[in-house]
């Protein structure tokens, strides 16, 4: 979550520096989230979005696929980069910039491309969908 919104707002005061604006700045980040379940410890990729107008700024997430506990050992333990460890799991090269780790870990039933497109949509919905994140006083009244 973190990274979308630095992301963003880097991209925010960077068109604001420049004397420039955007009605909308977005942060696009993956990362993995550790849970345990009945004792066991388990990892889920997620995709994140964080969009801002500058003045409001919002979180999306894709939902979560779980990794293998060798990949997330790998990550995890040994520090290494998702995209390196991901290449070396499946024995290819480049697949960030291909199908993703969602690709390769759904059989291609969910691309990164897919998992990020989610978040985003749903990071906008305070945004186009201004009724239902109205402030509560509002809604009240």
């Amino acid at each position: 979550m973190q990274g979308a919104r630095q992301r963003a707002e880097a991209l925010h005061k960077m068109l604001a520096d420049s004397g420039q604006r955007a009605d909308y700045c977005l942060g696009l980040e993956g990362g993995l989230d550790v849970a345990t379940e009945n004792g066991t410890r388990r990892v889920f990729l997620e995709s994140w979005a964080y969009v801002t107008d500058g003045v409001r700024g919002h979180f999306g997430c894709s939902g979560s696929i779980e990794i293998p506990e060798l990949l997330a050992e790998e990550v995890l333990a040994r520090g290494t980069e998702l995209s390196i460890a991901i290449d070396r799991y499946a024995g290819a090269v480049g697949i960030r910039d291909g199908q993703g780790a969602w690709g390769v870990l759904s059989d291609n039933l969910v691309s990164r491309q897919e998992s990020f497109r989610l978040a985003v949509v749903v990071a906008f919905a305070p945004f186009y969908n201004v009724k239902m994140y109205r402030p509560a006083a509002q809604a009240a009244g």
